[in-house]
């Protein structure tokens, strides 16, 4: 574990489970603190498993112009310009060799999972992938329906998301770790998905990136996450945040955990670590919440 050093110049935020939940939405406490980091000249960045153009209006709606991680480090973008329609400049592309594309579908098949590819900002779905309609819900412009999955190569395969029931991913991921060992990186981003990258790509070598790009070191940096995808990032930084429903691994890993998604545990934390002098009284007014500052 990294030792920790003040002040905190760096936040790296997951988002599904660390800043929204279920309905997407960003609480008012969490907009506030980030507010007041970026005040500070303190840098926020998401780190994400999502598409980075997925991950851009979260981003937007917390005043952020630096670097989107996406696909757990793998896809690392510029935010696009305001009011620009255009995706932010490709900063980084780490992509899965073909063969071991084609070992993984294979591997995956034989164990009752269910691949689909990310491919940049496009989501390659088999047109008989049981999930398709689901996924239609929320990624409809950003999808390729192809006959089977095998179909897309030799193109480019950012990520490759394998789906399956209940925990069964779960209890692969270690035989997946050993099967592909220095092939492919192999994470957990929720109990049914079990994601391969390239070689290498982890949230926490991508958290060694951000920090070499902002000239901070990371015993100042700070990262919040809630799943096995976020363990590598908590572990490299001082200040690594687990939320209380992290698996047991990832608790482990970070120096805090912060209090439940409800209450806004991520923003907490923030408070409590990067903004000594600062607390939130927030109330309800025209929809914004107002921060305050300690006398």
């Amino acid at each position: 574990m990294t030792e920790p050093a003040m002040p905190v110049r760096l936040i790296a935020l997951d988002i599904d489970g660390t800043i929204i939940g279920d309905d997407q939405v960003i609480g008012d406490r969490t907009k506030a603190a980030v507010a007041e980091a970026l005040r500070r000249g303190i840098e926020v960045a998401l780190v994400t498993g999502r598409m980075a153009t997925n991950a851009a209006p979260f981003a937007e709606a917390l005043g952020l112009r630096g670097p989107i991680v996406g696909m757990q480090g793998a896809v690392i973008r510029e935010m696009p310009e305001p009011g620009s329609h255009r995706r932010g400049r490709l900063l980084r592309h780490r992509v899965l060799p073909t063969d071991t594309v084609e070992d993984i579908i294979r591997w995956c098949g034989e164990r009752g999972l269910t691949p689909h590819f990310n491919s940049l900002e496009c989501m390659v779905i088999a047109a008989d992938d049981v999930h398709l309609d689901r996924y239609r819900m929320f990624a409809e412009d950003r999808m390729e329906i192809v006959d089977r999955i095998g179909d897309w190569l030799p193109r480019p395969v950012t990520k490759i998301v394998a789906v399956g029931d209940d925990d069964h991913p779960l209890e692969l991921m270690g035989e997946a770790r050993a099967a592909f060992d220095d092939r492919a990186s192999v994470t957990i981003s929720h109990p049914r998905f079990l994601e391969f990258l390239a070689a290498g790509v982890t949230k926490g070598e991508a958290i060694r990136w951000l920090a070499r790009r902002h000239g901070v070191s990371l015993a100042s940096c700070m990262a919040a996450g809630d799943q096995h995808n976020d363990l590598e990032m908590i572990a490299e930084v001082g200040y690594g945040v687990a939320m209380p429903s992290a698996p047991d691994a990832v608790r482990a890993a970070a120096r805090f955990v912060a209090p439940p998604l409800a209450e806004q545990g991520a923003a907490r934390m923030i408070e409590r670590i990067a903004l000594p002098g600062w607390h939130w009284s927030g109330r309800e007014a025209g929809g914004e919440a107002v921060a305050g500052r300690r006398p």
